[in-house]
């Protein structure tokens, strides 16, 4: 999915281009196309090759769950036996990653893969698996900023990773369904591998693959404006769909103490976005997707 990424694009261009893989049709979903970027990417194909792409230009800001939808739609129609969602701020510099990762997944049968992800232009570990908190209805992530030193090398199952850069098989879609449209950007991974695992699929966590993650590029920080609203609106909808008494009573509870310290230590136009995400968190109807 792109959204403004012009500063991010020759990293990604560099990584895709590198692949010894060869097999694939890459979807841009663009959801801000401007002449620009239309140039940009142009022109970075010409100096790091893909081997094929689609650009998909979106009349407005879709979101990322709709943006995902619609490349996870077109990869199947076009006969895809895998799809994988991935952001345009990552950066790989392993030509071997995705002849590993596909090699995996057809040799063991695995329908959900993700590698090893570092924090960009550092060694820190950014996720190394991950797990749901679900007294607090959040996901966490193993390893978050420690040193990468081989400590989370060992390849297995995980409960939980973000799919920013996820490989599926076609199977995951069929028993799955898509992502939920209504969480627009947050959250919405959260449920597409809540939903996953409910149906009996797995993560398999490889970490002899590796990538670069620019964290948050796109919605300036956990702090600003644009996700005060999304995190806390998505999560009471998180909660709310998924969890039922005590759970929910419980997950709901420690969120609102917690955002309420946060509150008192905002300024005016920051508890106005968290009072207007907790609001419409709880006025959203439910999806059954």
């Amino acid at each position: 999915m792109l959204f403004n990424a012009e500063d991010v694009l020759e990293d990604f261009f560099k990584g895709i281009s590198i692949q010894s893989f060869k097999n694939y049709i890459l979807y841009f979903i663009d959801n801000a196309p401007s002449q620009k970027t239309d140039e940009l990417i142009a022109d970075l194909n010409k100096r790091y090759p893909i081997t094929d792409y689609v650009q998909i230009k979106n009349p407005e800001n879709y979101g990322v769950a709709k943006a995902n939808n619609q490349g996870i739609k077109l990869a199947l129609q076009a006969g895809a036996d895998f799809v994988l969602l991935l952001n345009n701020d990552i950066a790989i510099s392993q030509p071997f990653l995705l002849d590993q990762m596909i090699a995996k997944a057809v040799k063991s049968n695995e329908h959900m893969i993700v590698p090893k992800i570092l924090y960009y232009g550092t060694r820190k570990i950014w996720l190394a698996g991950g797990v749901f908190n679900h007294y607090k209805g959040i996901s966490q992530t193993i390893g978050d900023k420690e040193e990468d030193k081989g400590q989370y090398n060992t390849p297995g199952y995980i409960d939980y990773a973000p799919t920013c850069f996820m490989l599926c098989s076609k199977y995951v879609f069929d028993v799955t369904g898509f992502m939920d449209e209504r969480y627009f950007v947050y959250y919405d991974d959260d449920d597409f591998v809540f939903r996953a695992t409910k149906c009996g699929l797995k993560i398999f966590y490889l970490p002899t693959v590796e990538l670069f993650h620019k964290v948050s590029v796109s919605t300036g920080g956990s702090e600003s404006l644009f996700s005060i609203y999304y995190l806390n609106r998505n999560r009471i909808y998180f909660i709310r769909k998924h969890y039922k008494f005590p759970l929910k009573q419980i997950a709901l509870t420690q969120m609102m103490i917690t955002k309420g310290i946060r509150y008192l230590f905002y300024n005016t136009e920051r508890k106005q976005q968290l009072l207007n995400a907790v609001k419409n968190g709880f006025s959203m109807e439910v999806s059954p997707v």
